[in-house]
């Protein structure tokens, strides 16, 4: 059991045993990293909750932009015709839209505000910006010299759901866009599979997800795409999480855009396009990969900050002394190398009891915890908390050994927990060979007790779409992905029987 105060319980308030969904709103707002606004779906997204986003952000954008990438920035509103050229795009996208058809409010009768002003032609508001950047392309592009043309953006889009939840599924998010033009199709192809690899790499290293890279079958294929690939994790509640996607367009966007070149033999060519991105989604498969029954668990890599710095004094003429000491070992913490920077470290000085800002921090996921009283200046040892261990296990060290160890300690803490969630997406990816087997694997024993069930199904699969139509409907599990790997991936369908199927993962999935 973990340790109850008065007034502010140690767990977040529900168990992720007993109701997941719930247990995942309650570390969001324990941790206080977002809420929702009067807009159904948009999201207030808070200081700690969007200092993981800067994180993601700066190292994403640092490696973006090694691989010889550009920034940019394109308008929010698209013209409606604009969308229409590509039809299988528009259709794809066309209930999620939100549109523009007024440039202007004005006082009615009753003194009420009145949109106004009707536009000529109505503005869908961003919802992803292939068309728009495909429009840019085609005035940027005329000769081979141009290309390729490698250009990303961090902006917001907008993609009105029905049924939302903070991070994972909002109406507007942030993301990251990449786009490029190529002269040639096998060029195209290598950048969609590279930044695949890049999204795929970043989930692992830095928020310690393992992924699974794969390509998209047909009914999951981005609206437009020749190929979608992507990359899959699994949560706490054997739910997949769809952590990011590449596409690589063909030259279906350059014919809607007019994305033409001259070769070098001076004839005209069609460019060939990829588009790739990860959101604020991120965030949420964070949440739901690592976090406890106590709050949020963050890994070091990505975390606002990595150092929490506790003063415990009861005594008022012990305030000073103890907060002079912990400023100082602040700056000196601060000076030690991490990663491509410097550690981070939070100084707790509100007025508060020490029990209630250690678990406020413990719900906030920060890796490391030091609480300093008089009597730790006196022994000369500092008591060190990590996140991912029980609260009460604390490490005893010297000033020099921590601003020493700190690195080592954190980088361990990283590993640890990658290590956990890449036994738990191995123990729950389970060989299915038979129709009979795959039902049961997906079925829960007894509906009217939530209860965490299934995982991922590894089949042979014939790629058959009704097939694959009748499993969303009959259990609610997609086809997740088809893996990119180099072992055997054809075999006998586990469904028809099918010689020549492909090697498939299902699962249910957010």
């Amino acid at each position: 059991m973990t340790e109850k105060k008065a007034g502010f319980p140690a767990a977040v308030g529900s168990r992720r045993n007993e109701d997941y969904a719930e247990w995942y709103q309650q570390v969001i707002k324990a941790a206080d990293l977002a809420e929702n606004s009067p807009v159904k779906g948009c999201m207030f997204i808070k200081p700690w909750g969007y200092g993981i986003w800067e994180k993601i952000q700066q190292k994403l954008d640092r490696i973006i932009k090694k691989t010889g990438h550009r920034n940019a920035y394109f308008p929010l509103f698209i013209p409606l015709s604009f969308l229409a050229k590509e039809a299988e795009h528009v259709e794809g996208f066309a209930k999620e839209c939100a549109v523009v058809t007024h440039h202007r409010l004005e006082k009615n009768e009753k003194g009420e505000l009145v949109p106004a002003g009707e536009l000529e032609q109505p503005y869908v508001v961003r919802p992803t910006s292939e068309m728009i950047i495909g429009y840019a392309f085609s005035k940027w592009i005329s000769s081979y010299r141009d290309l390729p043309l490698l250009i990303n953006q961090w902006a917001n889009v907008v993609r009105w759901e029905m049924r939302t939840r903070l991070f994972l599924r909002t109406s507007e998010f942030l993301w990251q866009e990449g786009h490029t033009a190529h002269a040639t199709e096998p060029e195209a192809r290598e950048e969609a599979l590279k930044m695949l690899g890049v999204y795929a790499d970043f989930a692992e290293r830095m928020l310690a997800l393992p992924v699974v890279k794969g390509e998209k079958s047909a009914l999951e294929r981005f609206p437009g795409a020749v190929n979608t690939y992507c990359i899959e994790a699994l949560m706490q509640d054997k739910k997949a999480l769809q952590a990011g996607t590449s596409h690589f367009l063909g030259q279906n966007f350059s014919r809607s855009c007019e994305i033409k070149f001259n070769d070098q033999s001076g004839k005209e060519a069609w460019a060939w396009t990829t588009s790739w991105g990860v959101s604020t989604r991120l965030i949420g498969g964070l949440i739901m990969a690592h976090s406890d029954d106590d709050g949020l668990v963050l890994p070091p890599n990505i975390a606002p900050a990595q150092i929490v710095l506790i003063p415990v004094v009861h005594q008022e003429e012990n305030k000073a002394q103890v907060l002079g000491y912990l400023r100082l070992l602040k700056a000196k913490l601060e000076k030690v190398p991490y990663l491509d920077g410097h550690l981070e470290v939070e100084l707790d000085e509100r007025d508060l009891s020490g029990p209630e800002k250690k678990w406020e921090w413990i719900k906030k996921g920060i890796p490391l915890r030091l609480e300093i009283g008089p009597r730790d200046l006196a022994s000369g040892l500092l008591g060190l908390n990590q996140r991912h261990l029980p609260h009460k296990e604390t490490l005893k060290m010297t000033e020099e050994e921590l601003v020493q160890r700190a690195p080592q300690i954190l980088q361990a803490m990283q590993e640890a927990l990658f290590s956990k969630a890449k036994a738990f997406l191995d123990q729950n990816t389970v060989k299915i060979g038979s129709k009979e087997e795959f039902y049961r694997f997906f079925t829960p024993k007894n509906p009217h007790k939530p209860e965490i069930h299934g995982g991922l199904a590894e089949v042979f699969f014939s790629l058959d779409e009704n097939i694959e139509a009748k499993l969303k409907a009959d259990l609610g599990v997609t086809l997740r992905c088809l893996p990119l790997e180099k072992e055997k991936t054809e075999g006998v369908c586990f469904f028809t029987g099918k010689k020549g199927a492909k090697k498939a993962l299902f699962a249910k999935a957010y």
